[in-house]
């Protein structure tokens, strides 16, 4: 495999059941279960590695009414993994699901966007719908490696490895981003919560966790122009992404999948 090519794998540790009215502004008439998978991300080739986002622990699951299914350790340990050895995570935003977990990676470098550190410490937090989604100790704790000399800013667009891009979106947090990744099949989209899920991207509807209704809509726009097709595009929270891609291992069936293999469907 090309240095530039690179396998990626979804990493479910998390669920939540949920109202599909609860999931989009404005609510949805035919009200039915809509639940929600938690899941981190890592991309690999025999050169690099990333860990995508960190999720969230066993408290962090108590407080917010969450359910821990599988730790993000164990899933990582079962790929060859070790967490105490990871040199590069990527956090595509600082919601308390997504840069939870404080102190699994203590050797690692933290990429983060610009507008993120500044909207996660910013005036924006004294309103308490907008610091709902963080956890004030996450945000402390990405402080305190910024003062270590342990994060790396990005701003827009940024070429992180030779095959893997951030592109910073917007609208669901200020300085939310995606990771653009060559692979076999062609470039996969992990596009964080710029959607939940399949349906607010094709049906253009927003959930309502939300700092910028219009960059949402925009986002959409960009991350099907980054994705080689609709079908290389992975939403941060729908459980189809477990259904629809193979697992990693067979012992691994619902909560590692291999995205960087088509769909069980058959789509490119």
């Amino acid at each position: 495999m090309s240095d530039d090519v690179y396998e990626i794998y979804a990493l479910k540790y998390g669920h939540s059941a949920r109202r599909s009215p609860e999931n989009f502004i404005g609510g949805d008439a035919h009200d039915v279960d809509m639940p929600l998978d938690y899941s981190n991300w890592l991309i690999r080739n025999a050169a690099r590695s990333f860990v995508v986002d960190t999720g969230y622990d066993a408290a962090s699951a108590s407080k917010r009414n969450r359910e821990l299914v599988r730790p993000v350790r164990e899933n990582l340990a079962a790929l060859g993994v070790n967490c105490e050895t990871v040199t590069d995570v990527i956090v595509t935003h600082m919601h308390y699901d997504h840069a939870g977990n404080d102190g699994l990676f203590p050797a690692a470098r933290f990429h983060v966007q610009d507008a993120e550190m500044a909207y996660a410490t910013g005036r924006c937090m004294c309103h308490a719908y907008s610091n709902h989604p963080y956890d004030v100790d996450n945000v402390t704790s990405m402080v305190r490696r910024v003062y270590a000399g342990k994060v790396c800013f990005h701003d827009g667009v940024s070429e992180l490895a030779p095959g893997i891009t951030l592109h910073r979106i917007g609208g669901h947090s200020r300085g939310l981003q995606v990771v653009r990744v060559k692979t076999a099949r062609g470039h996969v989209v992990l596009a964080s919560d710029t959607a939940h899920f399949y349906a607010h991207l094709d049906r253009r509807r927003i959930f309502p966790t939300v700092d910028s209704v219009a960059d949402v809509l925009e986002g959409y726009d960009t991350v099907l122009r980054l994705a080689t097709s609709r079908n290389h595009v992975i939403p941060g929270h729908d459980p189809l992404v477990m259904t629809l891609y193979p697992p990693a291992l067979p012992d691994l069936a619902g909560f590692v999948a291999r995205l960087d293999l088509p769909p069980k469907t058959g789509a490119a």
